[in-house]
């Protein structure tokens, strides 16, 4: 596309504004341009999108990494403006001098590891970790936290606080109950046991008032801290108050008054420096090296583990537990239509081609990584314990394709570098998923160049190891399904019936 026009801060806000409120469906007028962009909860295949249209209109690629350097639709409609017109002067001829925006500042994240010395563990602790009464979760909006919610209300008799960003108790409580129900896991008898905490994970003190934190401070006996805002292209400084800030408050929270267990959902990610390529990481082994964790989300992983532990050596009883990316459940095939795999076998699908990458499908069936959780957190023996929650025998992408193809489906690999030519040059409608995510599959990010998927070879990974954790599983009657034909089915079924997926 040539582009014949600027466009002037107004119209940039307005086109943001309108696109945001389609994408995240709410009317436009319930947008506020200085509403920092983390609070609406954009996930990356959300951010692709809006980035994509703003290329259409702008008639230039905004760097992804240049939306989250402004934090608001005011100030970054203002610096797309100048960008706009930066582009009008070099077409016509004017040399512009515009300011490299993709080159992030150093971060030493080893400087960010310091826990708020104030959040001592008040005494020792003395619950009943194997049957707690009062819960306080945190991601309960979420896809894993919804199973983990519906487990704990299995697994024990305890009332569940949930904290949830709403104007009030009863919006809250719905958000709760329609992202069970869009899940299938909702039953009306739990309706007295799960209770709705109006705050937000960016804000001290979670954004709860003073009295109602004392209260909390006082009765909750246990907490799960699975939230996070999960982003591949948010780099750290925009994550780090929902994820990492967030997580220090919830730690404050279980210090303050009374000594709760307190169970973390961290992130085999926490091992993505180059330093554990091909490396076997056991659960206890340390994760001193950062150095190379690249994706902001993955920063914050490792900065906000650091913390729990840091929290455990002063005395509070933890539990830290690390998934890889989570797959639909095992019997139902329910999953996050919205997630990257998905998207990408979509994407695969439609294009007749998926990438000849040797990539290992690791991710874990979200029952299973919610009952392993639940179950892990209620040993006595786990305090102080990590957990690997890493599919024990992943399947390679081939092996996926391969079972595609027995179903008649056209479809063949190709080299990496054909594959992203034939995203660029014939992938040209939003029908596509894969159309949006092109700024998040090209673009090269690092000091190497690498793009995201790069990141995610096996010769660039770790092995993770999860034998201690099947060891403490054992007899629990809590297993991680077998990657098999039956359990492809199952996926494949949900994905048919529910639409995202089509035979023709």
């Amino acid at each position: 596309m040539n582009l014949t026009q600027s466009y002037t801060a107004a119209d940039i806000q307005k086109f943001l504004v309108s696109n945001l409120a389609k994408v995240i469906e709410v009317s436009p007028e319930d947008i506020d341009v200085n509403e920092h962009l983390e609070n609406y909860g954009l996930d990356s295949a959300q951010a692709m999108i809006i980035i994509s249209k703003l290329e259409l209109l702008l008639g230039f690629k905004p760097s992804p990494i240049l939306l989250w350097h402004y934090p608001n639709i005011a100030a970054l409609s203002q610096r797309l403006a100048e960008e706009s017109q930066n582009n009008l002067d070099i077409k016509d001829g004017v040399k512009t001098t515009s300011n490299s925006l993709n080159t992030a500042p150093f971060l030493d994240l080893g400087a960010e590891a310091v826990l708020d010395p104030t959040i001592q563990p008040i005494g020792s602790y003395t619950g009943d970790i194997a049957n707690p009464k009062n819960i306080f979760l945190t991601g309960g909006t979420g896809y894993l936290g919804a199973f983990i919610i519906k487990e704990l209300l299995s697994a024990t008799q305890g009332v569940i606080y949930c904290l949830v960003r709403a104007e009030n108790i009863s919006e809250g409580k719905n958000k709760l109950v329609k992202n069970l129900e869009q899940y299938g896991i909702w039953d009306d008898k739990y309706q007295q046991r799960i209770i709705p905490v109006i705050g937000d994970l960016s804000e001290p003190f979670l954004g709860i008032s003073s009295p109602e934190f004392a209260n909390l401070a006082a009765n909750i006996d246990t907490i799960y801290h699975s939230a996070a805002l999960l982003n591949y292209v948010f780099p750290y400084s925009a994550l780090k108050t929902a994820n990492v800030l967030g997580t220090q408050e919830v730690l404050r929270l279980a210090c303050e008054t009374k000594v709760k267990a307190f169970h973390y959902v961290s992130s085999v990610a926490v091992f993505e420096s180059p330093v554990y390529a091909g490396k076997v990481v056991k659960e206890q082994d340390e994760f001193n090296h950062w150095e190379g964790i690249f994706l902001g989300y993955s920063q914050t992983k490792w900065v906000s583990e650091k913390l729990v532990k840091i929290a455990g050596t002063r005395g509070l009883p933890i539990t830290i537990h690390r998934p890889p990316l989570i797959a639909g459940d095992s019997q139902t095939g329910v999953c996050n239509t919205h997630d990257f795999i998905n998207l990408m076998i979509k994407g695969c699908l439609q294009m007749g081609y998926f990438p000849d990458v040797d990539y290992n499908l690791d991710m874990s069936p979200v029952d299973y990584v919610s009952k392993a959780v639940v179950y892990l957190s209620r040993q006595e023996k786990s305090i102080g314990k990590a957990f690997h929650l890493q599919h024990p025998q992943p399947a390679s992408l081939k092996s996926l394709v391969e079972w595609v193809r027995s179903f008649g489906f056209d479809i063949k690999m190709i080299s990496y570098e054909e594959w992203q030519n034939y995203l660029v040059n014939n992938v040209t409608s939003p029908e596509n998923p894969l159309y949006t995510l092109r700024p998040f599959l090209l673009e090269r990010w690092s000091d190497e160049q690498l793009t995201i998927p790069d990141l995610y070879l096996q010769a660039r990974r770790p092995v993770i190891s999860c034998e201690e954790t099947l060891a403490a599983l054992k007899g629990s009657g809590v297993s991680c399904p077998v990657i098999d034909s039956q359990l492809l089915m199952t996926y494949t079924s949900y994905l048919i019936q529910t639409g995202f997926l089509s035979l023709g």
